[in-house]
C-alpha cells in the first residue's frame, strides 16, 4: 500500500519519494520490518499463548531433553505469517497476480494448520486434523495456484529472440566485460516452460509431455501441469511440517531457503541479469523478492524465540504456511525442479519416514512383528530423531543440518551456470 503511496507522491516531486520504485529499497525494508515484528510482538503473542496454556503436549519418544518440553506454548507460526503478510501489504504491488498468490497461499496452508493446532491443543485430540482434510486442502491450493498460474494473462515469460551473452576482452591485463543489450520479444507470451538443472539450453515445456496425442495437444499442458503443482505443494509443505521436531531446525533452514529463492527471483525477473545467465526473463516476478524478504525476516525473528531451549513451538500453523510458500514461490519462478536440490533437507527428512514405515511393513510381513520392532531401519523417523537417538545433542543436529543446507543453497544457485 505505501508502494502506491509514494508512487502518488513521486508523481507530485516529492523528495525521497522516488526511492520507493526501486526493489531492493523495498525489500531491504521488509526485511526489517518483519524482523521487528517478530521480535517485538512474537514475544508479546508467546506471553498470550502462555497465559491462555496453550502449551504442547509431548509424546515420549525416549529423547532427552523431551519431557522438558512438556508446556511449551505453541501456535508460534501466528509469529511467522503475521510478520510476512504486514511488510508484504506495506511494501510491495499488492496488485500484482504473483502476491495475491503467495498471500492467498500463506494464508490457506496456515489456516489449515491452525485448525490442526486447534485441535490438538484446545480439543485435546493428539492426532489433531484428520491427514485426509490436510491432503485435501492442499490438494484445494495446488489447484488455486496451478490454475492462476495457467490461465492469467499477467503469468508469461518473453521469448529470447536472439542469444546476446557477454562480450569478454582485456584492458591493461584486466578482464572486462561489456553486456550486449539484453534481446527479448517485444510481446510476451503464455507458456507452460520451466527450467531443467544441469542442461543447456534448459528449458522443459510441460505441454510436451502429452505433444504425442494429437498435432495441437501441446496446450493442453494444464493437464500435466496442475497435478504437478499439486504434487511439489503437498510434499514441500508436508517436508517442512516433518522437518519441525526439533528446536530451530525448520525455521533455520527456511530462512537459508527464502534466501536462495530470493536471489533467483531477483535475476528471473530483471532482464539484464536473465540474458547474462541465459535463464527465462519472467516479467512481473522481481516483486516477489520484496515478499521473500519478509519471509526471510519472519524466519529469522522467529528463530530468536525457536532456537534451542525454544521458547515457542511453530507448530503446523507455521510450518505447513511456510512450506506451501517455499513450494508456491519456486514454481511461480519456474524453479520447480531446483527444489530436491535447495530442499534436500526436507526431502531427507520426507525420505526417512517413507522408508522406515516400508521397511518396518516388509520385515513384518517377511519375519513377523517381533523382528520388524526390533531392526528398525533407522532408530527413529525422522532422520533428525534417528540422531538424538543415536546420542548427538539437538543444536548439534540443528547446526549441522544449516551446514548441510547453505552446501544444497550453493549448489542450487551454481546451477544457473553449471550446464
Amino acid at each position: 500500500m505505501l508502494y502506491y503511496l509514494f508512487q502518488y507522491l513521486d508523481k507530485l516531486d516529492f523528495p525521497g519519494a522516488g526511492v520507493f520504485q526501486y526493489i531492493s529499497f523495498r525489500a531491504a525494508l521488509a526485511l526489517i520490518t518483519s524482523l521487528l515484528i517478530s521480535l517485538v510482538f512474537g514475544k508479546r503473542i508467546i506471553e498470550f499463548i502462555r497465559r491462555k496454556q496453550i502449551g504442547e503436549t509431548i509424546r515420549e519418544l525416549g529423547l532427552e531433553g523431551q519431557v522438558q518440553k512438556t508446556g511449551t506454548p505453541t501456535m508460534g507460526g501466528l509469529i511467522i505469517i503475521l510478520a510476512i503478510i504486514v511488510p508484504t501489504l506495506l511494501f510491495t504491488k499488492v496488485l500484482n497476480v504473483y502476491i495475491i498468490l503467495m498471500l492467498i497461499s500463506t494464508v490457506w496452508l496456515g489456516g489449515i494448520g491452525f485448525l490442526d493446532d486447534y485441535i490438538k491443543v484446545f480439543r485435546k485430540n493428539k492426532e489433531g486434523l484428520q491427514g485426509k482434510f490436510k491432503v485435501i486442502g492442499q490438494i484445494g491450493i495446488g489447484l488455486i495456484v496451478g490454475s492462476v498460474l495457467y490461465f492469467h494473462p499477467d503469468v508469461v515469460i518473453k521469448e529470447r529472440i536472439e542469444s546476446t551473452g557477454a562480450d569478454i576482452g582485456k584492458i591493461s591485463g584486466q578482464t572486462e566485460i561489456k553486456l550486449h543489450e539484453p534481446k527479448y520479444a517485444s510481446t510476451p507470451t503464455k507458456t507452460l516452460k520451466t527450467t531443467i538443472p544441469f542442461l543447456k539450453n534448459n528449458e522443459l515445456d510441460y505441454g510436451k509431455f502429452i505433444s504425442w496425442l494429437c498435432d495441437d495437444c501441446t496446450k493442453y499442458g494444464w493437464i500435466i501441469f496442475i497435478p504437478m503443482v499439486i504434487l511439489i505443494v503437498t510434499a514441500v509443505s508436508n517436508g517442512a511440517n516433518i522437518t519441525d521436531g526439533i528446536d530451530g531446525l525448520a525455521a533455520g533452514t527456511s530462512a537459508i531457503i527464502g534466501v536462495t529463492l530470493g536471489i533467483l527471483a531477483y535475476v528471473s525477473g530483471n532482464m539484464v541479469f536473465a540474458d547474462y545467465l541465459n535463464i527465462m526473463y519472467l516479467p512481473n516476478t522481481a516483486e516477489l523478492v520484496v515478499f521473500i524478504a519478509a519471509f526471510v525476516g519472519a524466519c529469522v525473528g522467529f528463530l530468536w524465540y525457536n532456537a534451542y531451549p525454544a521458547q515457542v513451538f511453530m507448530g503446523d500453523t507455521g510450518s505447513l504456511a511456510i512450506g506451501g510458500i517455499i513450494a508456491v514461490f519456486a514454481i511461480a519462478i519456474r524453479k520447480e525442479l531446483l527444489i530436491p536440490i535447495l530442499c534436500g533437507v526436507f526431502l531427507v527428512e520426507n525420505l526417512s519416514v517413507i522408508m522406515q514405515v516400508f521397511y518396518f511393513k516388509y520385515q513384518k510381513k517377511k519375519r513377523g512383528l517381533e523382528y520388524a520392532q526390533t531392526h528398525r531401519l533407522f532408530k527413529m523417523a525422522p532422520l533428525h530423531h534417528h540422531y538424538q537417538k543415536v546420542g548427538f545433542h539437538e543444536s548439534k543436529i540443528v547446526m549441522r543440518f544449516f551446514i548441510i543446507g547453505l552446501a544444497l543453497a550453493v549448489l542450487t544457485i551454481v546451477t544457473l551456470k553449471l550446464r
